[in-house]
Order: C-alpha cells, then sequence, then structure tokens
C-alpha cells in the first residue's frame, strides 16, 4: 500500500551489500532490490528463498529502513533457514525476494501524536514508519524494550529520528529496569497520543494494548507468524479476531489491536 494505492507484488532478484553480526545471533542484512524499494511501505515483509534446494519454503522479513534501493533487513537466527543466510557474503545474487506483501501501518493526515512500542526484534518493523513521520514533520516517541541493553540492536535506528525515544530492559542495564508496559502506563499518563503502534513477542502485545486501549488510544499491532507460502493460501499464519480468522501474510501482519482475540492468539501460536 502506497498513498491509498495497493502496489501488487514482484519477484527480483536481490544482491547481498552487506550481512554483519550486530549482536549475538543477530544480523543486518542489507539486499539491493530497487523494484522493491521503490513500493514497499512500513510494516509490509519480503518472502525470501535462501538457497533452493536446501530450504523448501522462503522467509518472512521485515524491513527496518529503505535506503535508495537497498532494503534494510535485522533478522535473528532461529532455525535452518535463517542459520543458512548468515553465510550469504556481499556481492552474492543467488536469492530473490517477493515484495512488499501484506498490510502496512496505517497512517492518515489526523495523526499527531504518535506513540511506537517495539519489543526486541519488533523494533524493526517500525522503522520505516518513525521516518514517515520524521519526514512528515509529526514529532514522534518511541519506546524501545529488550532483555539487556546488548539486545537493543537498534537503538541508533530512531535516534535523529524520534522526539523522544525511551529504553527498557528486563535486567537494568540501560534505562528503565522492567518491562515496556512499564514506560508505556508513564507515556500515557503524560502525553496526549492518538495513536499507538506495537511490534514484538504477543504476550507483550497483548499488554500495551491492554493498557492503551483502556485509555481509549487507537492502538494497532504486528505479529510475526510463521509464513509458508506469503499470499494466503496456506493458512499456516492464522488468529483469531473479531471478525472470524485472519491471514497474518495478507490480512496483516497489521491488525487493529481491538479486533484482535489475544488470548486465543497467543494459545494458538507455533513456534
Amino acid at each position: 500500500m502506497k498513498d491509498g494505492v495497493q502496489i501488487p507484488p514482484v519477484c527480483e532478484t536481490v544482491e547481498v551489500e552487506r550481512n554483519e553480526r550486530i549482536a549475538e545471533d543477530v544480523y543486518a542484512l542489507g539486499l539491493r532490490a530497487p523494484r522493491i524499494a521503490a513500493t514497499i511501505a512500513g510494516g509490509q515483509f519480503i518472502h525470501l528463498r535462501i538457497n533452493a534446494g536446501e530450504t523448501l519454503l522462503r522467509r518472512p522479513l521485515s524491513v527496518c529502513q529503505v535506503k535508495g534501493d537497498t532494503l534494510e533487513i535485522l533478522y535473528a537466527v532461529v532455525g535452518t533457514g535463517t542459520a543458512l543466510l548468515t553465510g550469504k557474503s556481499a556481492g552474492d545474487t543467488s536469492m530473490d525476494a517477493i515484495g512488499p506483501l501484506g498490510a502496512c501501518w496505517p497512517v492518515d493526515d489526523t495523526i499527531q501524536a504518535p506513540l511506537l512500542v517495539g519489543g526486541g526484534l519488533g523494533i524493526a518493523p517500525l522503522g520505516m514508519l518513525a521516518h514517515y513521520f520524521r519526514d512528515h514533520s509529526i514529532p514522534v516517541t518511541v519506546i524501545q524494550g529488550a532483555l539487556n541493553e546488548r539486545r537493543l540492536v537498534t537503538k541508533d535506528v530512531h535516534e535523529g529520528v524520534s522526539r523522544d525515544i525511551r529504553f527498557a530492559t528486563d535486567d537494568g542495564s540501560f534505562g528503565y529496569h522492567g518491562f515496556v508496559t512499564g514506560l508505556v502506563s508513564e507515556a500515557i499518563a503524560s502525553t496526549t497520543y492518538d495513536t499507538v503502534y506495537v511490534c514484538g513477542p504477543e504476550p507483550m502485545q497483548k499488554a500495551v494494548s491492554d493498557l492503551t486501549l483502556a485509555a481509549g488510544i487507537e492502538t494497532y499491532v504486528s505479529f510475526e507468524r510463521r509464513m509458508a507460502c506469503g499470499v494466503g493460501a496456506c493458512l499456516g499464519c492464522v488468529l483469531p479476531t473479531t471478525a472470524g480468522v485472519k491471514r497474518a501474510c495478507v490480512d496483516g501482519p497489521v491488525f487493529n489491536a481491538k479486533e484482535v482475540l489475544f488470548d486465543d492468539a497467543i494459545a494458538s501460536r507455533v513456534n
């Protein structure tokens, strides 16, 4: 979705520009993909074919930023596919990606005071959104949480972009000592926000949404689920909503939080 128009996805050969380990089991990947880069919007993702013959299924990857023709992606090593991805080096052109896929973060001219909340790598899909607000001169507050300081892998992404950026770590090694919900409670008690955008572990999304919806703030969440096909055919990424079962890959990954049945969604998750 770009400027209200649905952009059809394309399949494009990508070139690795960088693939660097930036934290324990976390990598920063730059993929040159001019056609996808020209049309992708914040919150959408790509479906990457990593190694033909070694991995049957593509891997869904959120895009943190777009720099010219390059998609900037953060990924964690969680299985065979992402482990193979760590072996790709600059200049590699053996992979292709389908994109842009999925629904983007909804924005309109009425939003003047947005709050972005990310947990762990869930902060990455909020990167393009933060830059959108900066480019439209809309002050944005960002709250980022992680297990510890080493896991705050995108601290620099929002610096210089956000009016106000706050950090929480479970162990207190950086910023607020505790969960992001503590900072969210403080933020919504002291400032009037009109829209909240959340991405991260599903229990964290539920906890944040409980706070913001109770305060009457429009809230959107992004679900990271296993996606075999990425186009809505396999039904492997479904989650329950008030409007019935939805597919994260095509109906989402972005959803209005008030429509998500969080308890059922968390219980149904396949890790």
